[in-house]
């Protein structure tokens, strides 16, 4: 009879993980970590302040959402008005839960700073790294970004992984600023990011896809 009761409830937790799903959006390529873009034009400074990270984690019986802040980085605008080269450093010490508040919210905080996640002690920066930018073609891609114009792909390291990365994104230039939008999911495994280590029963309850949005504006610099 326990084992049947004990069986019952494994059962019944696993019909939880598998009905809560991580939020709509594309699945970045993920692959080993290619060269970087080398291209040379205008330089735009990566606003720090105006610039953030959204990001959505889910597990059995629910999910948590926050933000990460940008500590820098910089964009190459070539001839064309295309995006060259570019990167920008994510402070993951400014991780902020934005669903919780006061001792849950720092709990949770905590914990996602800690080695079981992001260790940011030993790790206190996480960074993006462009290898290409091309164009949307609507008709040799799909996207469920609405109104993607650009495939953007690059490096991202997180903690000491690095990975290459591409993903759809939304991205306007004007002669004095660059916006980019992007809406996406990552296998957080992928990094090397396992709660209690990987193939550990507790990390099961956690979806290994996190949702990432990006919200990146530059402005060329004086």
């Amino acid at each position: 009879m326990k084992n049947q009761a004990l069986t019952a409830l494994l059962a019944a937790g696993l019909l939880m993980t598998a009905c809560q799903s991580a939020p709509e959006a594309d699945s970045a390529n993920t692959g080993e970590a290619t060269a970087a873009a080398s291209g040379t034009g205008s330089t735009f400074t990566v606003d720090t302040v105006g610039s953030s990270i959204g990001w959505i984690g889910t597990k059995q019986n629910g999910q948590h959402n926050g933000t990460f802040m940008l500590s820098g980085g910089s964009l190459t605008i070539d001839s064309s008005n295309n995006i060259a080269s570019g990167s920008f450093t994510i402070n993951i010490g400014s991780l902020n839960v934005l669903d919780l508040q006061g001792e849950d919210k720092g709990k949770l905080e905590g914990h996602l700073k800690s080695p079981d996640f992001f260790d940011a002690a030993t790790f206190p920066a996480a960074k993006f790294e462009i290898a290409s930018v091309a164009v949307y073609d609507s008709a040799t891609a799909t996207s469920k970004l609405a109104g993607a114009t650009h495939i953007i792909t690059g490096n991202l390291t997180l903690k000491d992984s690095t990975k290459s990365i591409a993903f759809p994104a939304i991205v306007n230039i004007d002669s004095a600023s660059v916006s980019t939008t992007a809406d996406f999911n990552i296998d957080r495994t992928l990094w090397g990011m396992n709660y209690k280590g990987p193939n550990n029963p507790a990390d099961w309850f956690i979806k290994k896809e996190v949702n990432l949005k990006l919200n990146i504006k530059a402005n060329k610099a004086q």
